[in-house]
């Protein structure tokens, strides 16, 4: 078997990042997520019901679903990642995970505009979402074997700025060629290609369909070029996996550090993904924003994402993963700040002028921040879980790390849910997302700059 050289490798792993942006920037945020909340709107109002309450059922259900697959990924995703490292094979995984992902994504052109079967394509969602949060973990864990710990921070950074990037040309062809606005035309006056029918919205339901191919095509290179070394296959089977599993997570507990970022990790990531899953509906529901407008937005976060987070990467080398995430989780916290105080009437009780572009101008201005400081923050949370792994059991370890991340991920959602229902208002339901964000950084207080590498290297030499 000819042997393949560490840049192309470390160039078939980025392209994972490049192949499965499109269901986080078009079908998370930008694209389907925004769809789905108008016709969950139109739907029940067509019912009877009233707009403000519809728009707050539409985003109630939808959070409903995020928390039952979050929740679903909690569960599952270390198990899956201790059955890898015991059986030797994460591509065989990633096989599997990929045919699922594209069945479910395709299924997505099923979004009939009258709402009929949309929880149906919900279902599909949800399971394309775990295939894809699977895949990643997986993933992950191959982030070890791509260099040294001084390199996995550029090469972890640069891995997200390419899946931005590839985000950015995604959107673009959605936008230009395909997704129609409320004239029936795309962002560049033209009718949907391909003959499909603006009237029944096929041009944006191509989105499914669309990130499916994406997908197929651009995991070529992954499947090519990033192979494992024979397999080490270790016995006892199912049974040695879970128990190894289990005294992994026994074990978190007498390390602090990684306990501490665990723990951090798992609300800070968790309200990043809110503000991804939910900042798309919030522009249409709070301030009108049609599908072509939302994704004038999403480029322009998209492309600062890619920027930002290739420079996170760069300062995680020079500076560690620690200091990068701190920052841009405050960051973050200021966007929440604003855009809980922002509608298209009043900013913080203070009148706003009729038909006033300063909302728009404004959450413009937050998505090119969530972009840079959101793809920061997960370039260096990957680093940060590098030094806290088992290089003899990666995949397990990012397991563990996707645990955190999915263990309350039904909790924001949730939350934001409970208080949409309580205060009849999509806006004010976005405000758990700041606490979360502060008890993460409390957390990060006892999490070491280094981890566990000087015990990783004290045992790899005793």
């Amino acid at each position: 078997m000819t042997k393949i050289s560490l840049k192309r490798r470390v160039w078939g792993w980025m392209m994972f990042d490049w192949a499965s942006q499109p269901f986080y920037t078009l079908l998370l945020t930008f694209i389907f997520g925004p769809y789905f909340a108008a016709v969950a709107t139109e739907f029940y109002m067509s019912g009877g019901m009233e707009e403000a309450l519809a728009d707050a059922q539409a985003q109630a259900v939808w959070s409903a679903m995020l928390a039952y697959v979050g929740l679903a990924i909690a569960v599952t995703a270390p198990v899956l990642g201790a059955i890898a490292d015991q059986s030797g094979s994460r591509i065989r995984w990633m096989y599997i995970f990929s045919v699922f992902y594209v069945v479910s994504t395709y299924a997505l052109w099923w979004m009939l505009p009258d709402g009929s079967n949309m929880m149906i394509t919900l279902v599909a969602f949800g399971i394309g979402m775990m295939a894809a949060e699977y895949a990643l973990v997986f993933i992950n864990s191959m982030l070890t074997s791509l260099g040294p710990d001084e390199e996995v921070g550029k090469v972890s950074g640069s891995g997200f700025a390419l899946g931005y990037a590839g985000g950015v040309v995604a959107l673009l062809i959605m936008l230009l060629l395909f997704a129609e606005g409320d004239n029936g035309k795309t962002l560049i006056g033209l009718d949907p290609v391909l003959g499909l029918d603006a009237s029944e919205r096929e041009g944006t339901r191509a989105v499914g369909p669309f990130t499916a191919i994406w997908y197929v095509v651009f995991m070529i290179p992954f499947f090519a070029w990033v192979k494992e070394a024979p397999a080490e296959k270790s016995s006892g089977g199912i049974g040695a996996a879970l128990s190894g599993l289990m005294q992994s997570v026994k074990n978190v507990a007498k390390r602090p550090s990684l306990a501490s970022y665990l723990a951090s990790s798992m609300f800070y990531r968790d309200a990043l993904n809110a503000l991804y899953g939910f900042g798309g509906v919030y522009a249409v529901l709070v301030l009108d924003w049609s599908i072509t407008l939302l994704g004038v937005f999403g480029i322009l976060a998209a492309i600062s994402a890619a920027v930002f987070t290739y420079i996170g990467g760069l300062c995680d080398k020079r500076f560690g993963p620690k200091p990068v995430i701190l920052f841009n989780i405050w960051m973050l916290i200021i966007v929440c700040v604003v855009i809980v105080g922002m509608s298209r009437e009043s900013f913080y009780g203070i009148p706003l002028a009729e038909g006033s572009g300063l909302p728009d101008l404004t959450l413009m201005v937050l998505g090119a921040i969530i972009g840079a400081s959101g793809g920061a923050v997960q370039g260096a949370s990957r680093t940060m879980m590098v030094r806290h792994a088992n290089p003899e059991r990666p995949t397990e370890a990012f397991g563990l790390y996707a645990l955190s991340g999915k263990a309350t991920a039904f909790l924001a959602p949730a939350l934001i849910g409970m208080v949409t229902y309580m205060t009849s208002t999509a806006r004010l339901g976005l405000s758990p997302v700041i606490v979360l964000f502060i008890i993460a950084l409390i957390l990060l207080r006892w999490v070491k700059p280094d981890g566990d590498r000087a015990e990783w290297d004290g045992s790899s030499k005793a």
